[in-house]
């Protein structure tokens, strides 16, 4: 009966394993046919999807069999051959290779544009929700006063920083600083163009899909206002406020169904973009918004309607 125990208890544990490897087999399966969705097939290269000047790996493609290269944060040499360890954009910098990571979180750099939202009021400053490691910080110091005066702050600026921004508030910034100690980004909202962004649709996609541009505040033909945070925070709403550094204007704003649908189309059609792993910029999103109206607002995150709606976005993305 012990021998036969012991047996039956290698058995399991055999299974078990055999399990374990069709269990990995199939979530990288998955995992690749997610990642890789809407790719032509024509771009491989090894095992590196190519799109343009971008390549893309998941875990175990190999990047490069050359020698000289340095292995890069995200990859591993086996073999002889750099292997990539996370799905992601293969970055090359001289001799170094990494691979940025698609569901990271965000790496601010200076001057990077923003959206983020308020989660604490502090002393002279605010604590702001970025998507990065670690919450931003925005002091009393880096805004503006009401009507954009521009003088130093004074004690009862700090009495009133609930009146500028508070819990909850959605609002864009810039990054100004970045502190080498633990990487927290230091924001400042100095112009006009920053501040609080009011009623609006809030939304979150990679960061890497956000295409870096000189504007990233964008009104579509449609009417409907986007801006688009290189943190992966987006903001859809029906039109900027005036005066950004004064509350109560655009809280009070009333919206109009018609307003409200085609503000759901365009958060659709950037989900659509989102779930594709299409760069996220202005055209690609007003070509998936006019392929898109022949569908329901409900029914364009279907399948079939997502791989026809940005059709048009992904030729252009791949440069077709």
């Amino acid at each position: 009966w012990t021998a036969w125990t012991h047996t039956r208890s290698g058995f399991v544990r055999i299974i078990i394993i055999f399990l374990q490897f069709l269990i990995l087999l199939f979530l990288r399966q998955k995992m690749s046919e997610t990642f890789l969705s809407g790719f032509d097939e024509g771009g491989v290269e090894g095992d590196a999807v190519l799109r343009d000047d971008l390549t893309i790996v998941t875990p175990g493609d190999v990047i490069t069999e050359e020698e000289g290269y340095m292995r890069g944060h995200g990859t591993y040499f086996h073999d002889g051959k750099l292997l990539a360890a996370v799905a992601g954009v293969v970055e090359r910098v001289n001799k170094v290779i990494s691979v940025r990571p698609v569901r990271s979180r965000y790496v601010g750099d200076i001057g990077d544009v923003v959206v983020g939202r308020v989660t604490e009021v502090g002393q002279r400053r605010w604590t702001v929700d970025t998507q990065s490691r670690l919450d931003s910080v925005l002091k009393l110091s880096s805004v503006n006063l009401p009507g954009g005066v521009l003088r130093r702050k004074s004690a009862s600026d700090e009495l009133m920083m609930r009146s500028f921004f508070k819990e909850g508030d959605i609002i864009s910034a810039e990054v100004q600083q970045i502190y080498q100690e633990n990487g927290t980004l230091s924001l400042h909202t100095r112009s006009l163009k920053y501040g609080n962004l009011g009623p609006g649709i809030f939304m979150v996609v990679p960061p890497v899909l956000v295409r870096r541009s000189k504007n990233h505040f964008h009104t579509l033909p449609c009417g409907v206002v986007v801006v688009l945070g290189n943190n992966g925070y987006i903001w859809i709403g029906a039109s900027l406020p005036d005066d950004t550094t004064k509350r109560g204007g655009a809280e009070e704003m009333v919206i109009s169904d018609d307003m409200r649908r085609r503000m759901a189309r365009v958060r659709n059609s950037i989900h659509a973009l989102s779930r594709r792993m299409l760069s996220i910029f202005d055209t690609t999103i007003i070509h998936t918004y006019e392929d898109s109206e022949s569908y329901e607002v409900k029914d364009m995150l279907t399948l079939e309607a997502v791989t026809t709606i940005t059709a048009r976005a992904l030729n252009l993305c791949l440069g077709l």
